[in-house]
């Protein structure tokens, strides 16, 4: 599903309306159409609720007048809030407008209230659609919008937003002023960029697309570079598994991992990559190690290494890691793997004369951050699994704020420049390829917030590169089942107190649900 800017949008619906000789109205009765069926599925029956729905004078609002009508014939009872006189309205908004004012009686309208009638109307409705500003808006908002969403955000009622919260820029995220904070926001056609980046992933609230019958040619000349990842997408990637599977068949993961005082991170790593499906998993370490990953762990192998003076991995532990990666269907180095020049030695040496597919992650990029020529040396484009911190440093950037200000332009320069794939950890997941294909995954919650998560995530990614999906697609698949995971977990536990290891255990039945639903 591809992602699309304002501009894109714009033009996208231009062409629609143009070439493909579908009225602007018919848009319009889709989209309201599609935004009735979402909040009935989350919300619930509207019968009986008092809905209260604000309208704006562009074709945001014409889409609110369409979802009016629709609750109004399913028994709401509704009050319409016109935020512009009635002579401001678009063309298309007015034929809306002219439509449900046959159904509903003048006293439910009201043109642009004092601001306690607003307060009045929000604070005793059950729910709230927000039809204001759509996604042209590029400056502040001013009154009398400000009070309108100052009014549904003091309001407890559920809140529907109609394409994105009003208030958001729909190609940043940025909040303009103030913003709805919806609990629902469906959009149409495309998805709008904003709704995943900067102060809009707090403000959206579950997303829903609606397909408003944009034809897939106008979509694909507008050449799109960035997608958001859907189970429909990710299904054909999960591995089959034929009757006569054997552990050989799903492939052997290497995790080259942990120091003294870190064995849980290999443990996590090696325990993802086997939930994901892999038939066999082995952990490289430090041979002072070595014993406390076995009794960690009964169905991964571990594999002593020789280790420097501080125990850790260094130039000695070469030659074996070099036999240890010869008869592995992929490599996972860095998690709790520790950073000296020993080890920053080892990886720059190492990397380049691996034949298997690797991911990188936590240490191994720490070790490597000023040193990532070493990227494009290796034999296969390697997966970079940083979180902000890290890539702040692989950028050589002043903070993780500044990586988060441009998670997709950074993510993507990144790896077009280095020859990587590059899996940018956090809210909303961005997963960058070396010719500039960006993917976004919508799984994933705050109770992941915690530590080991990207342990988990590595491991799963080098699990399913050892099954042979390639590095785009196991990248893709792994952050995508490994949110999902997530989201099951925290679905029976909730999010405060989630930890790894309810991850893990979710991460069969995230395949699951991704092959049945």
């Amino acid at each position: 599903m591809w992602v699309v800017t304002a501009a894109q949008m714009q033009t996208l619906d231009r062409r629609t309306i143009q070439e493909a000789k579908v009225p602007g109205t018919t848009l319009m009765e889709r989209a309201g159409t599609g935004a009735v069926t979402h909040l009935i599925q989350t919300w619930g029956a509207p019968k009986g609720k008092k809905v209260v729905i604000l309208c704006g004078k562009g074709n945001n609002g014409g889409d609110g007048l369409v979802v009016a009508r629709l609750l109004q014939k399913k028994g709401a009872k509704l009050k319409v809030v016109l935020m512009a006189p009635l002579n401001e309205l678009s063309p298309d908004a007015k034929i809306m407008y002219r439509r449900l004012s046959k159904i509903i009686r003048p006293s439910l309208f009201t043109v642009n209230p004092p601001v306690e009638t607003l307060r009045s109307f929000t604070q005793d409705a059950d729910l709230l659609v927000d039809a204001l500003l759509g996604t042209g808006l590029s400056s502040s908002v001013r009154a009398p919008y400000t009070f309108a969403i100052e009014a549904m955000n003091a309001s407890p009622a559920f809140t529907v937003a109609i394409d994105i919260p009003s208030g958001l820029d729909s190609n940043t995220g940025a909040t303009l002023g103030v913003a709805v904070q919806a609990d629902l926001t469906v959009t149409f056609g495309c998805p709008k960029l904003g709704l995943f980046l900067s102060s809009a992933i707090d403000k959206v609230g579950n997303i829903e697309v609606v397909d408003i019958g944009i034809p897939r040619n106008f979509v694909a000349d507008a050449n799109p570079y960035i997608h958001l990842l859907s189970p429909e997408m990710m299904r054909p990637l999960i591995p089959p598994r034929p009757p006569s599977s054997h552990k050989g068949t799903f492939g052997h993961a290497g995790i080259v991992a942990g120091s003294p005082g870190k064995t849980g991170a290999p443990a996590m790593a090696a325990l993802g990559a086997l939930r994901v499906g892999t038939g066999l998993v082995t952990v490289a370490t430090p041979q002072s190690v070595s014993p406390i990953l076995e009794s960690k762990l009964l169905e991964v192998m571990t594999e002593p290494m020789p280790e420097s003076s501080q125990h850790l991995l260094g130039m000695e532990a070469c030659p074996a890691l070099l036999t240890f990666a010869t008869h592995k269907s992929a490599l996972a180095f860095g998690p709790g793997l520790g950073v000296s020049p020993d080890t920053t030695e080892l990886l720059r040496h190492l990397l380049p004369q691996l034949e298997a597919p690797c991911v990188l992650d936590a240490d191994a990029l720490n070790g490597l951050a000023h040193h990532s020529q070493v990227f494009s040396t290796m034999k296969q484009p390697p997966i970079l699994t940083p979180h902000p911190g890290e890539m702040a440093r692989l950028l050589e950037a002043s903070s993780s704020k500044q990586v988060n200000e441009d998670r997709i332009g950074a993510s993507r320069q990144f790896a077009m420049q280095h020859r990587v794939i590059l899996v940018l950890k956090g809210a909303r997941t961005v997963i960058a390829e070396p010719h500039g294909q960006v993917a976004i995954c919508p799984t994933g919650n705050p109770g992941m917030a915690s530590a080991g998560m990207g342990d988990v995530l590595t491991g799963m990614i080098a699990g399913l590169l050892a099954q042979g999906l390639s590095a785009w697609d196991a990248a893709r698949a792994g952050v995508y089942l490994h949110g999902l995971a997530g989201d099951l977990a925290a679905a029976t536990i909730g999010e405060p107190g989630l930890i790894a290891g309810d991850v893990i255990t979710a991460i069969p039945q995230a395949l699951t649900h991704t092959l049945t639903h």
